[in-house]
């Protein structure tokens, strides 16, 4: 069985997608570590990542994730990959590789938020310069002040994190990963979830359409 976990920024996928691994003992993928990782160790992935703040190619990125992945799909691992495959290309290659495999994706789940909640969540977040603790300002737990950490350290905002910034990633994503969420439905694979509830709420409907795929 292999999920794809998609949702725009803010929309809690990263917590929802540690609450799934748990519960169903799933390999997980997640794709902005995953190139984090590989920056340290490929010039050409650090070049792009670090330098130039542009997306690493695919075919420099499928290549190295193709060697991470492979013996957990032949192992028939079940596998969530988060935030992957972002755009068309990316999926039309990931389909192709699967099949050569014998394996498909079985299920895609799109976690949904307004764009006005995303430029919320993600504008209220701040970061210790002195421990790295990431902080939300609107949203429980909060810091013992808005500019200061626990720690004692100066809490700070991300130039990525202010709203002119976070409308620009937006539209990128919107432009790449909308034709993708159309394909999604021709396939009758995608599920929709409405992101901007509890996060239980969210996590037991994510549960079962997970635990419906597995029992298909």
């Amino acid at each position: 069985m292999n999920i794809v976990l998609l949702g725009p920024q803010g929309s809690g996928k990263g917590t929802q997608a540690k609450l799934l691994v748990d519960k169903f003992s799933l390999y997980y993928f997640e794709m902005g570590k995953f190139l984090r990782e590989l920056a340290k160790t490929n010039p050409l992935v650090y070049e792009y990542q670090n330098k130039k703040g542009q997306l690493v190619p695919d075919d420099v990125f499928f290549f190295a994730m193709k060697k991470l992945l492979e013996g957990k799909v032949k192992e028939n691992n079940d596998l969530l990959l988060d935030g992957f495959p972002r755009n068309i290309r990316q999926y039309e290659t990931l389909k192709n590789w699967f099949e050569q495999l014998g394996t498909k994706i079985n299920k895609v789940i799109f976690i949904n938020i307004p764009e006005e909640i995303t430029i919320e969540r993600l504008s209220g977040r701040r970061t210790c310069v002195k421990c790295g603790k990431i902080w939300n300002l609107n949203t429980t737990p909060t810091p013992p002040t808005p500019e200061k950490c626990e720690c004692g350290g100066e809490l700070v905002q991300r130039d990525d994190d202010k709203p002119e910034q976070i409308k620009l990633r937006l539209n990128e994503y919107h432009k790449n990963t909308e034709p993708l969420l159309d394909l999604f439905k021709k396939e009758n694979i995608l599920v929709e979830v409405d992101g901007n509830r509890p996060i239980n709420t969210i996590a037991k409907d994510l549960q079962e359409v997970v635990e419906k795929t597995r029992n298909d």
